[in-house]
């Protein structure tokens, strides 16, 4: 049960937003890729680890009134596409504002919160979630 913890702190591309970029195309793939699903067997060898900045802008999103049991608590919240500013498109909660705040074309930036603990003495796992830039 210890490397749990260890997997957690040791997810480069869940804390940092690291991704990588494919030097034969130069595109860039959130969650890394060992290899690129346009370039195939010429991206062997050639993918580079990149930390994305972290700003982005919301490209959809929905509000979400009825969730998990463990989500309860945060009903409703924003669950959004980002189009990052280098490319790639992720899926996260928008946090710190109301729902009415969230538009198409909001800029965002990413921070690292809580995204869920196992009970009251167990796991706590972070993660990205974006909030609306000031």
């Amino acid at each position: 049960m210890s490397e749990v913890p260890r997997f957690w702190r040791e997810s480069r591309h869940r804390y940092r937003l690291v991704g990588t970029r494919c030097t034969n195309c130069d595109t860039l793939y959130f969650p890394p890729r060992v290899i690129c699903p346009t370039c195939r067997r010429e991206s062997v060898g050639k993918m580079k680890e990149e930390e994305m900045s972290g700003a982005g802008e919301i490209y959809s999103f929905t509000v979400v009134h009825d969730g998990l049991e463990q989500f309860k608590m945060q009903i409703p919240y924003v669950m959004a596409l980002v189009k990052m500013k280098e490319g790639p498109f992720l899926t996260a909660q928008i946090v710190d504002c109301s729902p009415e705040e969230v538009k198409i074309g909001t800029k965002v930036t990413a921070t690292l919160r809580k995204v869920r603990s196992e009970g009251k003495a167990g796991i706590i796992q972070y993660g990205y979630k974006f909030t609306i830039c000031p």
